[in-house]
């Protein structure tokens, strides 16, 4: 895995830090996210859960991204930003709901899990195909910018994104129009199996926006006050009127791909275990530690609590009843049609046993 940047780091400004304050709730969020990550593998390992996508090892990233942001900018995320939406207010029990797809899933059980929506967080429905999430968050900044919102929307993508088509376009696109766009690459080393190096032969990844008319720029992903300075001066030439910027964070997946794959296929113990050794979590505890910020008396009780928390959400999550199979009618359009009523009613009569079969 190489890490040397061929472009200089993200340009950071007096108002583009973190304080102490603030550190300490990242790494809160950071250690939660971590939990409900150990806690999840388990439940799909245990048939409890039917589908996961670890996101361990990229928790500075996606906090720090997510603190530099606004209440009013949108984020179109793919399946590992779970601790954004966490950023962004999502509650705990939203999140495990969602992954158990029970009655109180805002997404009715009908997105797999780790497909997380909050449209009163500004947080779009996750769109499972690669790279689609990219030119939805280039129109969306437009949009924005017809109505005069002084907004800026954010794009979350891995490294294997950058090799689809709606990477070229969506980027292309934002560059010709200066949408007021982050494009946040977290380059994870690898597209589900295939290493970063045999994506493409491009030193960085960065660097791929010179070709689309903006700035790119490399930081250390593990490093949550790097990104979320990096995010918020990129937000800023958004909103001012100067386009987009592509970041990309350098990070490492400490887990698989999915719950479906099986990652000693194509990594080494060894290798894994050299990036374990550049943790984010255990990196912004260290510097905490040394601030003064945190003991380990709370550290140790901070993980208590979060451990606590996601077992007690797990536990209501398996209580909740199932998903209304008549919720299938709904929301199809503003107001079911007298077509649906009428399905919907042959449909309920099915499930009681006393509608006609064919």
């Amino acid at each position: 895995m190489s890490t040397t940047a061929t472009r200089p780091a993200a340009p950071s400004a007096d108002s583009a830090t973190l304080d102490g304050a603030r550190l300490l709730g990242a790494y809160r969020t950071m250690a939660l996210a971590r939990v409900i990550d150990e806690r999840c593998l388990s439940l799909q390992r245990q048939g409890r859960i039917g589908f996961y996508a670890p996101h361990a090892g990229q928790e500075a990233s996606a906090v720090g991204s997510a603190l530099a942001l606004e209440a009013d900018d949108w984020v179109f995320s793919a399946f590992r930003e779970l601790a954004v939406a966490l950023v962004r207010g999502a509650s705990l029990q939203s999140v495990i709901d969602q992954l158990y797809g029970n009655a109180n899933d805002l997404t009715k059980g009908r997105q797999m899990p780790n497909h997380l929506a909050y449209r009163d967080l500004h947080f779009a429905p996750v769109s499972s195909p690669i790279g689609t999430q990219i030119p939805h968050a280039v129109g969306a900044a437009l949009a924005a910018r017809y109505r005069k919102a002084p907004i800026a929307t954010i794009a979350y993508f891995g490294d294997g994104a950058t090799s689809s088509n709606d990477f070229h376009a969506g980027l292309n696109f934002a560059g010709v129009f200066r949408a007021p766009t982050v494009f946040l690459c977290q380059n994870n080393q690898f597209a589900l199996s295939l290493p970063r190096a045999r994506q493409t032969r491009s030193a960085t990844l960065a660097m791929k926006a010179e070709a689309y008319g903006f700035p790119g720029f490399v930081v250390d992903g593990n490093d949550v006050g790097a990104v979320y300075s990096a995010v918020r001066t990129a937000r800023a030439r958004a909103v001012a009127g100067e386009g987009p910027t592509l970041i990309e964070a350098q990070v490492y997946r400490l887990g698989p791909h999915t719950t479906s794959d099986d990652p000693h296929r194509y990594r080494t113990d060894e290798e894994v275990a050299a990036a374990r050794q550049r943790d984010p979590v255990h990196r912004l505890k260290s510097e905490l530690v040394a601030a003064g910020l945190l003991d380990e008396a709370g550290d140790a009780k901070l993980w208590e609590e979060a451990r606590a928390a996601t077992a007690a959400a797990v536990a209501r999550a398996e209580q909740a009843q199932p998903v209304d199979p008549l919720s299938l009618f709904d929301d199809v359009f503003a107001r079911r049609t007298a077509a649906l009523d009428e399905q919907r009613a042959e449909c309920a009569a099915r499930l009681t046993g006393s509608g006609r079969r064919s």
